[in-house]
């Protein structure tokens, strides 16, 4: 049977780990340990019916020190508050871990989408920022999508809150459409950020980047790793891929963009020509150089953990590794690149889209893709420094980073006081 976990308590729990190797005061532990803002909204929205209904929603803004908060908006039928403030809290590390002038946040509201019409969606959307407007903005805190929430839904918020502000903001919000303010390299960034970190830790460890390599969850991310992982690397084989409906496998290797043309036409890579169906789980387990799990969360777990044989872990998915699944990997010899360095491409580029909104200089595609290049390589260097010098985990390390980051900038604006220790906050 799978444990069950309280994702706000396993990343309060990575902090207390962290705040150890770091010997953080109990002062700035405290303060790091809890967001620094939470809001809580209830929306009545119109529906079609000319009913009105209420929805739940909220707003959490983690951690303030470097910047202002940036995080996504979840439409989610099961969101819960502890869930937000966990991802919340994890994008805090993650945009320190790649060295952004941010905070962390998130946002959600527990609704159903897929049983909501279009209309219905943006009267939410409009809601949402009518309740959030006075704590948003560039300098305060940028949201972007994340889960059932898109582009379009992003262009209606931008709307909503100019219209409430009586100004242009399009930085306000991140991952819009071009035509409004969106930026070059925006789609594929997640996924091309996790390449990027694969091709640096196949240097580090020796591993041929054009080897085998397995997907797990064949939504955007996956698909774009599939394709990414072969033109960025020199080649590679796709040996195995799943999706909630089922598994493939080919010794031979899939052809990748067959593979995406028919997952976009039928909705699945299930059915897919020439190909081995196998059970959806047992692509974790498969004997491939690199495994990109980018579906699921808690899906290597201390029950199958034993059973990778994957070289590197490439987690695209968020909190697709559980803390016990964590040490096993490790003492494997598993090298696992932790989600909130491996997916940070997301909110890089999201950031460059801010620097861009509020310059009104847009860049070529060809100069984001060498600007996040240029931040994730660092960012997988780091992290690969702290690994050695700290003897941990590469979850841990990440996790050290940033921290260490977030803890050095409350202290220099006098939150905290001085840590004696200040040469472990350096990174």
């Amino acid at each position: 049977m799978i444990k069950s976990y309280n994702s706000f308590e396993v990343a309060q729990n990575q902090i207390r780990d962290a705040a150890k190797i770091l010997n953080l005061d109990p002062a700035t532990l405290d303060l790091l340990l809890r967001p620094q803002r939470e809001f809580a909204f209830t929306l009545p929205v119109k529906m079609d019916t000319g009913r009105v209904k209420i929805f739940q929603a909220y707003r959490i803004q983690y951690n303030f020190a470097r910047g202002p908060a940036k995080g996504g908006i979840r439409f989610h039928p099961d969101e819960t508050v502890d869930v937000i403030r966990a991802l919340a809290c994890w994008m805090t590390w993650k945009t320190a871990v790649v060295d952004l002038p941010l905070g962390g946040g998130k946002g959600g509201v527990i609704c159903t989408p897929r049983n909501m019409s279009v209309r219905e969606l943006e009267n939410l959307s409009r809601a949402y920022i009518r309740a959030a407007a006075p704590y948003l903005g560039i300098e305060k805190d940028v949201p972007a999508p994340d889960v059932y929430t898109n582009p379009q839904i992003m262009a209606w918020m931008m709307d909503e809150y100019e219209t409430i502000m009586q100004q242009h903001h399009p930085g306000v919000l991140t991952d819009k459409p071009m035509q409004i303010g969106g930026t070059e390299g925006r789609r594929d960034a997640t996924a091309r950020g996790g390449v990027i970190t694969v091709r640096e830790a196949c240097k580090a460890f020796n591993v041929d980047p054009t080897g085998t390599f397995a997907i797990q969850g064949f939504g955007n991310a996956g698909q774009r790793a599939a394709l990414l992982h072969q033109e960025m690397l020199g080649g590679g084989k796709l040996v195995a891929v799943c999706d909630s409906r089922g598994g493939l496998y080919d010794a031979d290797g899939l052809p990748v963009k067959e593979l995406v043309m028919h997952k976009l036409k039928t909705g699945s890579v299930k059915d897919f020509p020439g190909a081995k169906a196998i059970d959806r789980d047992a692509v974790l387990e498969l004997d491939v150089d690199v495994l990109y799990p980018a579906a699921l969360e808690n899906c290597i777990t201390h029950e199958n953990a034993d059973g990778i044989k994957a070289r590197i872990v490439c987690e695209l998915a968020n909190g697709p590794t559980t803390p016990e699944a964590d040490l096993i990997l490790y003492d494997k010899g598993v090298h696992v690149i932790p989600d909130i360095l491996a997916s940070a491409g997301g909110v890089t580029v999201s950031y460059f889209e801010m620097v861009q909104d509020h310059t009104l200089d847009f860049w070529s595609e060809q100069k984001v893709h060498r600007r996040l290049d240029e931040k994730l390589t660092t960012a997988y260097q780091t992290m690969q420094e702290a690994i050695l010098e700290k003897n941990v985990h590469p979850r841990l390390a990440a996790t050290v980073v940033g921290v260490a980051r977030v803890a050095e900038a409350c202290e220099l604006r006098g939150w905290v006081a001085p840590d004696e220790a200040r040469k472990n906050l350096e990174f």
